[in-house]
């Protein structure tokens, strides 16, 4: 749930890979300006507006009490020059960091001021603050839970503390990624006076969503968070604080660790929405989140520049953000995971972060005028071909000019692939009852060990040639694309199915076939069958269906019965190239990133694509004709309406063929 979790275990912090990825930009020549260039203020591009002013810092760590007695470890970096340290009072950035503060290694303290990114601030006239949460690096108290209301109270103490420095302007923001992110989030939902600004980089808003997704139980994800950070709590590594007793306080804050809990422990019996955590006596999935104060969080008015990827683990909660947060905000959707392995990507996504943050802070900070405000609200990336990604600009999201098109399931072979049944993948729906397809449950069905649930936990990233998987399930794939199709929004699936099983998963990719018939991962999107009732979000979930599962929402499957899902999958910017293809793979698993219900023997299901029960995946179409934005019941309801149309103006032309004969007979009579 962090970007490279492991480097706080190696000695380091997230902050040592972002060093090594863009060291480049380390160079006297990024940072320095000539004092006579012009002031250019867009996005990804930003110079003339403020200075480098300084050179160096200097680093301090200390305790602070809160209002309960816990400490809490706090770093301050404060901007120098030629060694001395800045003597005006400078606006702070912070985080609230669950992967040790800083490190330390052979007798080396790493911090955040090793990034680059973070030196960019430092330069530009910004403090520092890192401060370990509470039950966390070297931190006091027993970890309970996640996101807690704790740890949030905490938060707002640690900003007006901050504020309430000599060498503090009064001006506090925040800045992070994943867990760094969503602190931030609940931060503001404390309302801090003195929280100006915050920039949240690829975080949760909705964390029943990311354990539980529709009731698909992605334990993988969540034990592997458990086992790392378990571990960051209890083995060396952790600076302490400075001062004498430094050492002896480290470790007595490391014995309180002791007693941590294991989220994968606090979760696996949570499996509804409304589960409550007998330890606690909380509803994690809706007191330890974003989601469950998205109301406090409007109430704060802090302006808030939302960052996410299209190959992240929080694609969907990046823009759930930003469309239940009611102030000022920016949203920037790239094309990459929660922690980019290739260093090309990950070159541009942090050269890209470091403009930006440059540009909000100084805004909503300093109070430098640079226009930022006055550009559209979202960037994004539209994926291309490798290294082809074209980002662009929009008012809103969804995007206004996308229309949902209708792909329905078919029979085959579409000759491309040797999977089960090798159906097609067209707009045309179906004309009669007897489509349908049989699929044994394959438990060995995955999405693969570098997925982005795993690069979210410091696993790689590359999902390769998805065809062997497709092979092991239904798939359903177009013939090749005559223009180029621009799917920019939230595919949304409409199973129709049956099983011989009470309950099951359902899983659904979305993929483009290229010419030589490998096949690229797009988009994903699950449901557990027993979760499939709809209701009514408390949240905007942009019109999409939401499921709210609670206990008392759960319903079984009877054998044989035959039930419609619909869910969304992943948002996504994906433009599928003329002469490839659109695939979608329907399998009952994805063993190595989702807890499986296995049964013994595997339950075979039924998909069904008849003109009744028509199962399709509806895409976001930019630049789709007006006819094939129709869905099915809006078509049977055209067609009813066309022929509605032509029975009324029959009747109305007999009806003015008979006023006219009337009239032309008064006439004569006269």
């Amino acid at each position: 749930m962090f970007l490279n979790i492991k480097q706080g275990l190696a000695g380091g912090l997230a902050a040592v890979f972002i060093w090594l990825l863009i060291s480049p930009l380390s160079s006297p020549a990024f940072y320095v300006h000539s004092q006579d260039e012009e002031k250019i203020s867009r996005f990804g591009e930003y110079k003339g507006y403020s200075e480098p002013a300084y050179d160096s810092w200097v680093r301090t760590s200390q305790y602070l009490t809160m209002r309960d007695g816990v400490r809490i470890a706090i770093d301050v970096i404060r901007p120098a020059k030629g060694g001395k340290v800045a003597e005006e009072k400078l606006p702070v950035i912070w985080s609230h960091n669950r992967y040790r503060r800083a490190s330390l290694s052979d007798g080396k303290i790493y911090s955040v001021v090793d990034s680059p990114l973070y030196q960019s601030f430092i330069r530009y006239g910004y403090i520092l603050a890192n401060a370990d949460v509470r039950r966390s690096g070297a931190s006091f108290g027993t970890w309970t839970g996640i996101f807690t209301p704790e740890e949030s109270r905490d938060a707002y103490e640690i900003t007006e503390w901050l504020a309430s420095q000599p060498w503090c302007d009064g001006n506090v923001g925040m800045f992070g990624g994943s867990y760094l992110g969503i602190t931030q989030l609940m931060a503001a939902s404390t309302r801090p006076p003195h929280l100006k600004a915050i920039f949240p980089l690829v975080a949760l808003f909705d964390l029943y969503g990311i354990a539980y997704h529709n009731g698909v139980f992605f334990d993988d994800f969540i034990r592997t968070w458990s086992d790392l950070t378990m571990e960051l709590d209890k083995t060396p590594g952790v600076a302490p604080v400075d001062g004498e007793d430094g050492e002896a306080l480290l470790r007595a804050a490391l014995e309180e660790h002791a007693g941590n809990r294991r989220l994968i422990d606090i979760f696996t019996p949570l499996r509804f929405r409304d589960s409550r955590d007998e330890a606690t006596g909380a509803r994690p999935y809706y007191d330890w989140q974003p989601a469950g104060y998205i109301r406090e969080i409007n109430e704060s008015g802090i302006p808030m520049y939302v960052w996410g990827g299209w190959f992240d683990s929080f694609t969907k909660d990046c823009i759930l953000i930003y469309r239940n947060f009611a102030g000022p905000k920016r949203l920037v959707m790239g094309a990459w995971s929660h922690s980019p392995r290739d260093p090309e990507i990950g070159r541009e996504e942090y050269t890209l972060a470091i403009t930006e943050a440059l540009r909000w802070f100084d805004r909503w900070l300093k109070g430098i005028p640079n226009g930022i405000m006055d550009e559209p609200p979202v960037q994004y990336q539209l994926m291309k071909g490798p290294k082809q990604n074209e980002w662009r600009s929009a008012t809103q999201w969804p995007v206004a000019d996308a229309v949902e098109v209708p792909y329905y399931f078919g029979g085959g072979p579409s000759g491309n692939v040797p999977t089960v049944n090798d159906g097609v993948l067209e707009t045309i729906p179906p004309k009669d009852d007897a489509g349908r397809d049989e699929y044994r449950t394959d438990y060995t069905t995955t999405s693969g060990k570098t997925s982005r649930w795993d690069n979210a936990v410091d696993g790689g990233f590359d999902y390769g040639d998805m065809t062997e998987n497709d092979r092991k399930g239904l798939t359903y794939t177009t013939p090749p694309l005559e223009e180029s199709l621009n799917v920019t929004g939230h595919p949304l699936a409409h199973l129709w199915v049956s099983s011989t099983a009470e309950d099951g998963d359902f899983f659904v990719y979305l993929e483009e076939v290229d010419a030589q018939g490998a096949s690229h991962y797009v988009s994903e999107g699950a449901i557990k069958v027993s979760h499939r009732a709809l209701s009514e979000p408390y949240y905007d979930n942009l019109g999409l269906p939401f499921h709210r599962s609670h206990a008392d929402d759960a319903q079984s499957l009877k054998p044989g019965r035959t039930v419609e899902l619909v869910f969304d999958l992943q948002p996504t910017s994906n433009l599928f190239d003329a002469g490839n293809r659109v695939r979608i793979t329907v399998v009952a698993a994805d063993v190595d990133n989702a807890l499986p219900v296995s049964q013994d023997p595997p339950p075979g299901v039924t998909v069904y694509r008849g003109k009744k029960m028509a199962s399709y995946i509806s895409l976001p179409v930019v630049g789709a004709k007006a006819e094939e934005a129709v869905k099915p019941d809006e078509q049977i309801v055209g067609e009813a309406g066309f022929s509605m149309a032509i029975a009324l103006l029959m009747v109305g032309i007999v009806i003015l063929v008979i006023v006219f004969v009337v009239w032309m007979r008064r006439r004569f009579r006269k």
